[in-house]
């Protein structure tokens, strides 16, 4: 009686917690927009054609979970059983099930920007569309593989293909993705190269020249000249310059002519 009281208790206490925590996971789930992210990643049509509801599933998940726990403590309480050991083994499995469900989520939306990616590159080629959906399914194969390689399930199998696919991804990424780069690289470098030679050809600038002395001021007067010599014209805008006044002449000599 007191163990089976004991189970009880535990088993209450248990329910509790997960319904406590599986209302914190929804949530959660809500206020990081989850079902936005579903979308981004291009898995919203995907699950709303299979009807399943991803949010509400990890939800589920979570409280069954902390009532697997829940159990296990309780049927502990009547010592070492199969029950007990069966829900361990259960308990154990359940994270790598939350665990193969991210890494599903994450490669689609990682495959979904890595398909915008290649057909923005490859805009206009006729193989843009063949090319980004093969690059989408590859990735989310390569996420499906790895979950169920998170779940133990065939490892003998599914890691050999998860490096098959892993190998091929990236052989499509650089042929293709390289492979359209080519011409819009090389039409840049050819722009930044004919850029530098017409800068290393142009003459370089010469330097503003000194402004030009104020000319002197033209109402300036020209200088007078000496006695008996006529003056000469000054420069623009002053006076030319006076002559000497006459001298008087010497005597001659006796019996010549005065001279002229």
């Amino acid at each position: 009686m007191p163990r089976l009281l004991g189970f009880l208790i535990i088993l209450l206490i248990g329910w509790l917690i997960a319904k406590g925590l599986s209302k914190l996971v929804s949530l959660l789930l809500s206020k990081i927009g989850f079902g936005n992210l579903l979308e981004k990643a291009g898995l919203k049509q995907f699950v709303a054609r299979a009807n399943i509801d991803i949010g509400g599933l990890i939800v589920k998940i979570v409280y069954y979970f902390v009532l697997l726990i829940a159990l296990q403590f309780a049927f502990s309480a009547f010592g070492p059983n199969p029950v007990e050991q069966l829900l361990t083994t259960i308990i154990t499995f359940l994270p790598r099930v939350i665990v193969a469900i991210i890494l599903v989520v994450i490669a689609a939306a990682v495959a979904k920007v890595l398909k915008d990616l290649v057909l923005s590159v490859l805009a206009g080629r006729s193989f843009a569309n063949l090319l980004a959906n093969l690059v989408y399914g590859l990735v989310v194969a390569l996420g499906a593989i790895a979950a169920v390689n998170q779940l133990g399930v065939a490892t003998t199998v599914t890691t050999p293909v998860l490096i098959t696919v892993l190998g091929t991804i990236g052989g499509v990424i650089i042929v293709g993705v390289g492979g359209g780069l080519i011409r819009p690289m090389q039409q840049r470098w050819e722009g930044w190269l004919q850029n530098l030679s017409e800068q290393l050809a142009a003459p370089p600038q010469n330097t503003p020249e000194q402004p030009a002395r104020a000319a002197e001021p033209a109402d300036q007067t020209g200088y007078v000249g000496d006695p008996g010599q006529t003056g000469y014209a000054g420069d623009p805008g002053q006076g030319g310059y006076g002559g000497d006044p006459g001298q008087a002449g010497y005597p001659g000599d006796p019996g010549q002519p005065p001279r002229q």
